[in-house]
């Protein structure tokens, strides 16, 4: 179920109890609910950066200002739209995923984005470690394990120019107003339309058969 149905509304629509007594006529009407209204998904990572407010996890700036430091690093640099929401979106678990946080910000933008914007998102804690992990006992390039891979050199760059150096209480970062629209644009997009995803449609239902992996 998405966010933006109600229990009500699923239960005056359907009235399986299981999915092996369920309909095609029920599933048409799930996935009628589910396909194309891309503005609850986009009101739900809005609500979900607006979370991060405040939490500062003893960093210099909370996890919203970096958000917004880094999106604004990027797009000041004449980074594209989806790139820009990227940088936005990409520390967006940090609070309910503190472990994984990278996994979940790549699986929310994956239907949306570029392979190499997907795993720029994914792959880049380990990379942010290049600028770290000398500081706290591991070895700082961890991230050569992927050296070879497509995105090696965007995600690198993505970390050196904007995500690490996005903690400076003195920057005057956009306000989230300025990328909602660009936010909005990316998630209205038809899903897995611009990657190699594997996935399935049925009704118009788009749906991942490679979950978790890096294109």
């Amino acid at each position: 179920m998405t966010p933006h149905m109600t229990e009500t509304t699923m239960a005056a629509l359907t009235n399986f109890r299981s999915m092996n007594e369920s309909t095609p006529e029920e599933w048409q009407l799930i996935a009628k609910s589910v396909s194309g209204d891309n503005a609850g998904m986009a009101n739900v990572v809005i609500d979900m950066l607006n979370r991060l407010k405040g939490s500062s996890l003893a960093a210099p700036v909370d996890p919203y200002e970096h958000s917004l430091q880094t999106a604004t690093r990027a797009f000041k640099d004449g980074a594209d739209e989806e790139v820009v929401v990227c940088a936005l979106l990409h520390d967006i678990g940090d609070l309910i995923a503190p472990q994984n946080h990278a996994e979940l910000a790549a699986s929310i933008v994956r239907p949306y984005v570029s392979d190499t914007n997907h795993a720029i998102v994914l792959l880049h804690e380990i990379f942010q470690g290049y600028h770290y992990f000398d500081k706290v006992g591991l070895d700082r390039h961890l991230r050569d394990k992927y050296r070879g891979h497509p995105s090696y050199q965007a995600t690198a760059e993505f970390c050196a120019k904007w995500d690490q150096a996005s903690f400076d209480q003195s920057y005057q970062p956009m306000p989230l107003s300025a990328f909602e629209p660009m936010l909005r644009r990316v998630f209205s997009r038809a899903p897995y339309g611009g990657n190699r995803t594997p996935h399935v449609n049925y009704m118009g239902f788009r749906v991942n058969m490679a979950p978790g992996q890096a294109a």
